[in-house]
């Protein structure tokens, strides 16, 4: 009898025990791909009905509101604090609160936004599976922990601890706090391994378990986990930090509750959601319809040059906005680029509330309006079984290309909610580092100079020097010489401002800086970044700027600088730059390279340098006032090569006077150049638009208009295409790339000694 036949042939007795059978012995409680598919809100449970139904006071929940508030700016300090992971100590953290749902509802005014809203999916997953299991259950007192994110996160270098929060029995509330760990035993030290080729090789992979039970860790668990990890303190003590700032947090909680009653939570915190909704739906609305793209690329995988396409489409008609990120990149399946669908949602939720309208308050509710469109098995919406451990180089893509595709539906309103900016530098520009310290202690984590990026240009002003990473804009980046008592690495160059290597336009981007780093004190100490952009610019210039430098990785292999700098100390400049072209260290390894390095042990003394980038550029370079160009090169962040060369300045280089008439000469022709220089429309697609990419370029993504194929080409393979969706790539080792074409070398060498 067909299985059909035979399910309607059950009484409903037997029904109803069929179905319990298959929900008690579910195989394997994975992500749920309802859930993870969703960025809206959930409906209105009868709780926050009932409180929004009966004399709701606004100004009441105004008082609930500042409250709430004050309780998460509490805990965010006592976080970060308390802290001992490098992420705690320099802001990369939030505290949050859920409604009863999981919807996230709000955050501090400090905090990584992205952070806290990434969590309304664990959450929703321990009210789905765990409140009704007899096994696990959900109550007063219990703590979750989790990092994976499969079941909701950035990267499983994030740990979240979440509670629920009852009031006479009624579960009211969630309450969050997370922090950028680092280390969490994966393949390479630092919790973000670049060699990454499953989703095995990335350590800890916590779906949300049950960690806390009457307000304390169970140290069963706590000690498994800390055998998991190279820092088996650093996992202890964020634990209790977290658990410590929860606790205080619903201690808060319940004190409002206490004090103006349980509805008044369900209904401030359900209220802001629904006015939020309803204000983005509003400002939508406002914009103009139309259609605006923009295409990004990236151009490594931290193992070998690739061409990844990330591309958007923003689409607004009436009060429907949609983001169409269709044609991007197929999945790497064995590369750790790749990132899930609801991080990559979060970052762009994220990019709203930055950049666009960041006015608003800071919850889900912002992006929930807006209709995201992706392809299955690609870069940004991978399967399951896709690493994902450094998910960040695509997700720091989704916080900068909605502003470019934005600004232009943006310029035209008479109000605006914020200036009009081009893209905030998008590379986790820093050094990840692992090995056995001064003190014989075995440690791995990140450098926190991924904090300081450089802005982009705004319509009105420039953009900033090494301000904020592009994520968050309440972080640091730490005291250096504390990090130098506790690790063996010694910055011979800390936070530099570069020369040049800014986003150029009528009014530039923001500087980044250098840094290099060294070992001394320890012999088994080294480090790894995980950054793109090398070769291709990442941060692309707003109405006629420029897009940001490439910026690859330098190091000088075979020295001891503690010996140069004793010895002979005119033979080292604090400036990647210097050092590397005039190469006046003798018997030295001068390495130029990608930016992304899988780790590698460094020696003592040796030297590695990166530069923390800048932002995009805004508008004309031709625009930019004289004056402005003249107070860059006087504060040594220009030179005057440059200053004349890309801006068209003529001055004094002795008392950097301008010569205002032949500046004036020197725009006008470069305007008539230009002129010169165009071709009308239709003359200029014949010869651009191309039918497919170059055979030379290592291209993955789909191209022109077709979106239901993708161009597929492998190093050292045949280029080839697939349907939209159906695969992703497998990539081969680049050392079994180099042994074949050794290999081949040496079977040329003897087949011409058998000639001889």
């Amino acid at each position: 009898m067909p299985m059909s036949e035979e399910k309607n042939s059950l009484s409903q007795e037997e029904q109803e025990l069929l179905d319990q059978f298959l929900v008690d012995n579910q195989l394997f409680y994975g992500p749920d791909p309802e859930i993870m598919s969703d960025h809206g809100l959930a409906e209105r449970t009868e709780a926050e009905n009932r409180s929004l139904s009966s004399g709701f006071d606004a100004q009441q929940a105004s008082i609930v509101r500042g409250r709430l508030l004050s309780a998460l700016d509490e805990t965010h300090t006592m976080v970060e604090q308390m802290g001992v992971a490098p992420g705690a100590k320099w802001g990369d953290l939030v505290t949050a609160i859920f409604t009863a749902s999981g919807d996230m509802a709000m955050t501090g005014t400090l905090g990584i936004v992205v952070f806290a809203s990434v969590c309304q999916y664990p959450v929703k997953f321990i009210r789905k599976y765990w409140i009704n299991d007899a096994s696990v259950g959900v109550r007063d007192g219990d703590g979750f922990i989790h990092n994976d994110a499969s079941y909701g996160n950035i990267h499983n270098t994030d740990q979240s601890l979440i509670m629920p929060v009852f009031w006479e029995g009624e579960l009211v509330c969630w309450v969050s706090a997370t922090i950028h760990e680092g280390e969490n035993g994966a393949i390479e030290p630092g919790g973000m391994p670049s060699i990454a080729e499953s989703k095995f090789d990335e350590g800890l992979k916590m779906s949300p378990f049950k960690v806390v039970e009457n307000d304390e860790l169970r140290r069963d668990l706590v000690t498994f986990l800390q055998n998991s990890v190279r820092d088996p303190k650093l996992q202890l003590a964020d634990m209790k930090v977290k658990l410590h700032s929860v606790l205080r947090l619903r201690e808060r909680v319940l004190a409002v509750i206490g004090e103006f009653g349980v509805d008044y939570l369900h209904g401030t915190l359900r209220k802001s959601l629904e006015d939020t909704e309803t204000e983005v739906r509003r400002r939508i609305e406002e914009l103009p319809d139309g259609i605006t793209r923009v295409d990004t690329f990236i151009d490594g995988d931290l193992r070998e040059h690739v061409l990844a396409k990330i591309c958007m489409k923003v689409t607004v008609k009436g009060s429907r906005m949609t983001w169409d990120f269709r044609g991007s990149s197929l999945e790497l399946t064995n590369r750790s680029i790749n990132c899930a669908q609801a991080s990559f949602k979060t970052a762009l939720l994220s990019a709203l509330m930055l950049y666009i309208w960041p006015d608003l308050p800071k919850n889900q509710a912002v992006l929930s309006p807006v209709e995201v469109e992706l392809d299955n098995r690609s870069l940004i919406n991978a399967a399951l079984d896709a690493p994902t451990a450094m998910s960040l180089i695509p997700l720091f893509r989704a916080f900068t290309i909605p502003t470019v595709a934005m600004a232009k539906l943006i310029y035209c309103l008479p109000k605006r909610y914020t200036a009009v900016n081009a893209p905030h530098y998008n590379q986790p520009a820093t050094f990840v580092y692992g090995g056995v310290t001064q003190h014989l202690e075995i440690t791995g984590n990140f450098c926190a100079d991924i904090n300081g990026n450089g802005t982009g240009g705004r319509e009105n002003k420039d953009g900033e020097h090494a301000l904020s990473p592009v994520f968050g804009y309440m972080t640091d980046t730490g005291e250096m010489e504390l990090a130098e008592e506790e690790l063996p690495y010694v910055r011979l160059v800390s936070q530099k401002l570069t020369k040049d290597r800014v986003g150029f336009g009528k009014y530039r981007s923001g500087q980044g800086y250098e840094q290099i780093v060294t070992v001394r004190d320890s012999t088994d100490f080294g480090f790894m970044t995980g950054q793109c952009g090398g070769k291709h610019p990442t941060s692309i210039g707003l109405f006629g700027g420029y897009a940001c430098p490439a910026y690859p990785l330098a190091k000088i292999k075979g020295i001891n600088i503690f010996d140069v700098l004793k010895d002979s100390p005119e033979q080292f400049d604090f400036d990647m730059v210097t050092l590397m072209n005039e190469q006046k260290i003798p018997g030295g390894n001068y390495i130029v390279q990608d930016a992304g390095m899988n780790f590698e042990f460094c020696g003592v003394g040796e030297v590695y340098m990166i530069c923390q980038g800048a932002g995009g550029g805004y508008g004309d370079v031709l625009d930019r006032s004289p004056a402005m160009v003249m107070k860059d090169v006087e504060e040594e962040l220009l030179s005057h090569d440059t200053a004349r060369e890309i801006y068209k300045v003529s001055f004094n280089s002795s008392n950097l006077v301008i010569d205002e008439k032949e500046t004036e000469r020197l725009r006008a022709e470069e305007c008539k150049a230009r002129i010169a220089r165009g071709v009308p429309y239709d003359e200029f697609i014949k010869t651009w638009v191309k039918d497919e990419p170059s055979s030379e370029l290592p291209y993955m993504g789909g191209w022109g208009d077709d979106r239901g194929t993708m161009i597929v080409s492998p190093p050292g393979e045949k280029r080839y295409t697939i349907p939209t969706g159906s695969a992703g790539v497998m990539l081969s080792n680049p050392k079994d790339r180099r042994i074949a074409e050794l290999q081949a070398q040496v079977d040329e060498l003897q087949k011409q000694l058998q000639q001889v």
